[in-house]
Formats: structure tokens, sequence, C-alpha cells
């Protein structure tokens, strides 16, 4: 049987897993986890309720453990896209469960809240930014947010967005991020 220690994950996050009750991995992340802490792009398809966070949180959090520079200001190492709001802050809770005993800055950007607050988060810069596709293009285009540094790029629930008809605004996010960079689709279908 793999353990999460089996799969190469930084001590720091193995101690929080063990404190979220995480004992072993389920398929999705045993398969994933590897491949990602390689560096590797990856498609992962797996049910609702299986993992799928973990399985991308975890290897980015070791990438943001093994090289702890700060983000610039105005830059988000890594970017998660989500269709909704709600996913959105269910995916940066997780960032901050599993970062929590090195607290990462993780941050959400979506729309139906306040501009201001999300400006002043944006200028300090963020190793994680979730954000949904319309107000992160909002904050791009008025140049509060430049993704030319971003190291990661994960598309959560990526079906769902292209059924939801985020397939231009996600073109348009692609464009302005660097060709080296880590790719990651998450699927449940």
């Amino acid at each position: 049987m793999t353990t999460f220690s089996d799969l190469g994950l930084n001590e720091i996050l193995l101690r929080a897993l063990a404190r979220e009750g995480y004992e072993i991995p389920t398929p999705v992340q045993a398969q994933s986890i590897p491949a990602l802490l390689q560096g590797r792009d990856l498609l992962g398809v797996a049910q609702t309720g299986t993992g799928k966070t973990a399985a991308f949180a975890l290897p980015i959090l070791h990438r943001l453990l093994e090289d702890r520079r700060r983000p610039a200001p105005h830059t988000a190492r890594a970017l998660i896209l989500a269709p909704t709001r709600e996913l959105a802050t269910q995916i940066a809770d997780s960032f901050r469960a599993y970062g929590q005993f090195f607290r990462p800055s993780v941050g959400v950007i979506v729309g139906g809240v306040s501009h201001r607050p999300q400006i002043d988060m944006l200028a300090r810069g963020l190793d994680v930014l979730v954000a949904t596709p319309g107000r992160l293009l909002d904050h791009v285009g008025s140049g509060r947010l430049k993704l030319a540094a971003t190291e990661a790029l994960v598309l959560d629930e990526a079906d769902h967005m292209l059924d939801l008809g985020f397939i231009v605004p996600i073109r348009q996010i692609v464009a302005k991020l660097p060709k080296r960079r880590q790719t990651l689709l998450f699927s449940a279908t």
C-alpha cells in the first residue's frame, strides 16, 4: 500500500496531511503526485470526491517549499482557475490546510465581491491564486496582475468550465502565461 511519504512529499506537508486526517492517497493522488513532482503536465480524470484538489495542491506546495522565494508584487507563482466562487474558496481553503505549517500566501479572486481587497492582495504578490476566469481577466486587463512569472496553471473542473462557456477567457489567460510552465487539467468526466 502506498503512503503519502512514499510519494516523496516534503515532511512539512506530511505533517499537515496527518493533522488533517489523511492516511493513504486515493488512486488519483497516487498516480498524479509523482508525475507532478517531476514537473510534468497532466490531465487528471476522477470522480467528484476522490481527492483531486490534494492531487494538484500538494505538488504545487512541495515546489513552493523547495523554492521559498517570495512572489513579486502583482504576480502569482501558481494560478488555479475554477468555474465558481464556491469551488474557488474551497480550493483556497485546501491550500491553506495543506500549507498550515509554512503558510504560503493564498488568495481568491472571484466576482460578486469588492475589488479593493483583491487589488490590495495582488499588490503584495501571491504564492497561490485561485480565481474565476472573468474577474481574473478584469485584474489582468487593468495591470493589477501580471501572469508572466506564473509557474503552474491548474484548470479545475475543466470540463465544467468549458460547458459554461469559459473557453475564450481561458484562452486569453493562457496567452498571457509564460510558455514554460506546468499545466494541469482536472476533470470529473
